[in-house]
């Protein structure tokens, strides 16, 4: 900056280029709602508590570091002054001044720098709250209770002529303390002892107790000022004497450079996109398989929301899984509305309609969708099992799991990734280092950590990274702003990479079928009804047990049927005891019927039945023989079922009709439902057109504040002619295209009084039935109900 100093801040905003305060508004969404009047306002709104703590939690460690030794420096503080209380960080000053000057945190020349005022509350060290560099309050801030005898004392035993007053006394304190040489002949003074207790407090805390009759070495310090009393039995270091002892330096450690990248492994772009895309197909399948089980056994939705810990464990088992995974998988299901609560007075889990949206598409596509989904998501599924604040326990699905960074910090370690070499995979060590740099105030150490290994975890989970390194088909997706990603570039990259489904297996005499790659759909879902997974990863080996056939009977098939279906899709002959499983189950499959009157067992053959009611561990189905083929249960029909096939029976269901019943039913699908919201703890980064138009909104209302002079180029048309009449769907589409295009609009305006009249805008944003714009004809940013607009015309 150059020219005469600003007064304030509101005015160096003046100063700033369109791009400039686009910039600032970019940086600090939080600023943008509701629109600022006038660059004051927006100035006043920089400055609020909130904000500054929202914009101090977004600063990497050094920038960080420059602003905690600003708010330690005398206020203006000249560049120089600064780098002395930074040495070694002296290339990375600027860009790090560039950032807060960007972020409105500080203004001023460069010979007159300040930080805002709040800042410099929350970042200057205080009693209550200490700051990171370890330094006290200053000698004024000390001395601010002192009686006028005791600052007289202070100067007599520091060797200084008295003063007329404590104001001067404190002055002339003040510069022996700043003057380097004159305090160091006062130290070299010291007694034995003396500077032992100063370097205890010099890099902090800058606290100590001391009793009430402190040694001689703690009396001679505080008799001369170099410690001064805060309380009864306690002292501090003023801060110059501390940036006398530490060598003028601010931080013990600066932290000017990131940690240089630490790689656990190289691996070719194409290995890495090729291990990852091993993942992305497992990912698909794990998760159609989820929702396909949840299609009939649908689990209820606990009372106070989420999945019971029992529920969980049965997913995990259905997925061979371990339970912390089966949660990801829900979670990110959940995330991208392909799982919901159906709703139902007696709540229960299951696909939404979008599934079947989600299963018609490409691989690739699926993909894309549960990497969005998983991308902009705040719910942390590691947080199941654990507790809330108030000690309840966190199920999945359930409320509690959200927590705001987390999007943010999944997409800041995903960068860090990203900036590696294609094919870099770096050790997890270094990650957490590098976050801890990039974003030291975001989070808490522990959080930051949890979150940030959860990102890596589940990032090599779904395919987003490949042994480690980030894939190149998800790079686009990583985009910033996040509204500059390109999905469909994603896709069109992952898509080669995924194998064509196979339509046949290989047979074995063992009774095992080997799937040397990804099935289609259609086959694998019969091969999930006819036989057991017995084994994943590049080649599935299902295994045909006697249940296995049987549930292949229940949903429909016949023993021929069947035999079609191996003899077809199998490459290898079938082995002949596959054949013999098939015939031995279906022999028996059915001979026992169970039907309802609480429910009853027919069988034709009455040794079998004999034996069923013989069975002691049939006691609690309350049978009782009727007739030498009949024997009736109070038991339900479906509980009878399920414990006589526990047993190894294999009955079947009978109608009214006495017709054998097949069990397939119809997918359960919850109504229709809407992507759950994230949950983040910071405002949305505007787009493009919107920071243009509240730009231009800003400098409008300073304009008619008076705060800044209006230019002939600036003046419009006062309004004539008829109040304009245009269709609704007209004046919604005239007033979006003048809002994109930063042009003006006339409108047609009907007020509460009823009274038609007409004024000139420069429209800002039109959304939830207002438009907020800047009024030429009042001078001024208002807002109006679309309802009430008659209609717009040209200027």
């Amino acid at each position: 900056m150059t020219g005469t100093s600003p007064r304030t801040l509101a005015d160096e905003l003046r100063s700033r280029s369109d791009a400039e305060l686009a910039g600032l508004l970019r940086a600090r969404a939080d600023l943008l709602s509701p629109l600022p009047g006038d660059l004051s306002q927006l100035a006043t709104r920089a400055g609020t508590r909130a904000s500054v703590l929202r914009a101090l939690e977004r600063l990497d460690a050094f920038t960080l570091q420059a602003a905690e030794a600003l708010a330690v420096a005398p206020q203006p503080c000249s560049f120089p002054a600064l780098a002395a209380l930074l040495p070694g960080g002296e290339d990375r000053l600027p860009d790090a001044l560039t950032t807060l000057r960007a972020r409105a945190l500080l203004w001023g020349r460069p010979d007159a720098m300040r930080l805002v005022r709040t800042a410099q509350e929350l970042l200057a060290p205080s009693a209550a709250r200490p700051s990171s560099t370890g330094l006290g309050p200053s000698l004024a801030e000390t001395a601010a209770g002192i009686s006028p005898s005791r600052m007289q004392d202070l100067l007599t035993h520091a060797g200084l002529p008295p003063t007329h007053d404590p104001v001067s006394a404190l002055a002339a304190l003040t510069a022996l303390f700043a003057d380097q040489g004159r305090l160091a002949a006062l130290l070299d003074e010291a007694p034995q002892g003396a500077l032992g207790a100063l370097d205890r407090l010099t890099w902090g805390p800058p606290y100590g107790e001391v009793s009430a009759h402190p040694g001689p070495h703690l009396r001679w310090l505080l008799d001369r000022g170099l410690l001064m009393p805060t309380g009864p039995g306690t002292v501090v270091l003023p801060r110059e004497v501390a940036l006398h002892l530490r060598g003028g330096r601010a931080h013990r450690e600066l932290r000017a450079h990131p940690p240089a990248p630490l790689l656990r492994s190289e691996h070719s772009p194409d290995a890495a996109d090729a291990a990852a895309a091993g993942a992305v197909h497992a990912a698909l399948t794990v998760v159609e398989e989820l929702l396909t089980a949840w299609e009939t056994e649908t689990p209820a939705v606990l009372r106070a929301g989420g999945l019971g810990a029992r529920e969980l464990k049965r997913a995990a088992v259905t997925l061979d899984v371990a339970e912390p995974e089966a949660a990801f998988w829900l979670e990110l299901s959940y995330a991208a509305g392909l799982l919901a609560g159906d709703g139902a007075a007696d709540e229960r889990y299951a696909p939404t309609p979008a599934y079947d949206d989600w299963l018609a598409l490409a691989p690739e596509r699926r993909w894309l969708r549960l990497a969005s989904a998983w991308l902009t998501t705040t719910r942390v599924p590691g947080l199941v099992g654990g507790r809330d604040g108030k000690g309840r326990l966190l199920a999945a699905l359930g409320p509690g799991l959200d927590r705001g960074p987390t999007a943010e910090l999944r997409r800041a370690t995903l960068r860090l990734l990203a900036a590696l070499p294609p094919g870099a995979a770096p050790e997890p060590t270094w990650v957490l280092d590098r976050m801890r740099w990039e974003l030291p105030r975001r989070v808490t150490d522990e959080t930051r950590a949890t979150l940030c290994r959860a990102a890596l975890a589940e990032a090599e989970r779904l395919g987003v990274t490949g042994r480690g390194a980030l894939t190149s088909f998800a790079r686009p997706l990583l985009a910033e702003p996040p509204d500059a990603a390109d999905p469909e570039r994603a896709a069109a990259l992952l898509a080669p990479f995924l194998p064509e489904p196979l339509d046949h297996f290989l047979l074995q005499a063992d009774l095992t079928a080997v799937a040397p790659g990804p099935l289609r759909r259609d086959l694998r879902q019969a091969m999930a009804v006819a036989a057991d997974i017995e084994s994943r990863g590049g080649a599935t080996v299902y295994r045909f047990t006697p249940d296995s056939v049987r549930r292949a009977l229940d949903a429909g098939w016949s023993a021929a049927d069947l035999h079609a279906f191996l003899a077809a899709r199998s490459r290898t002959p079938v082995p002949q005891p596959l054949s013999y499983l098939v015939d031995d189950v279906a022999r028996r499959y059915g001979r026992l019927r169970v039907g309802a009157a609480a429910s009853y067992l027919l069988c034709d053959d009455e040794s079998l039945l004999t034996q069923v009611v013989a069975d002691r561990r049939a006691e609690g189905l309350r049978m009782r023989r009727i007739a030498p083929t009949v024997v009736i249960s109070g038991a339900p029909p479906d509980t009878l079922l399920e414990r006589l096939r526990e047993y190894g029976y294999a009955p079947a269901a009978e109608s009214a009709d006495g017709a054998v019943l097949t069990l397939p039913s119809e997918p359960h699908r919850t109504p229709a439902r809407t992507l759950p919201e994230p949950a983040p703890d910071s405002p949305p980064a505007a787009d493009e057109t919107l920071l243009s138009a509240a730009v231009r909104a800003i400098r409008a209302g300073d304009h008619a504040a008076g705060a800044a002079p209006r230019t002939p180029a600036g003046r419009v048309p006062d309004p004539a002619g008829p109040p304009p009449r245009t269709a609704a769907a007209d004046t919604l589409a005239a007033l979006r295209v003048a809002a994109a295009d930063g042009a003006l609009v006339r409108i047609g305006y009907v007020g509460a009084d009823g009274v038609a009249t007409q004024r000139i805008l420069s429209p800002v944003r039109v959304e939830g039935g207002f438009v907020t714009a800047f009024d030429h004809t009042a001078d001024e940013v208002r807002t109006y109900p679309l309802h009430r607009i008659t209609g717009t015309a040209g200027v």
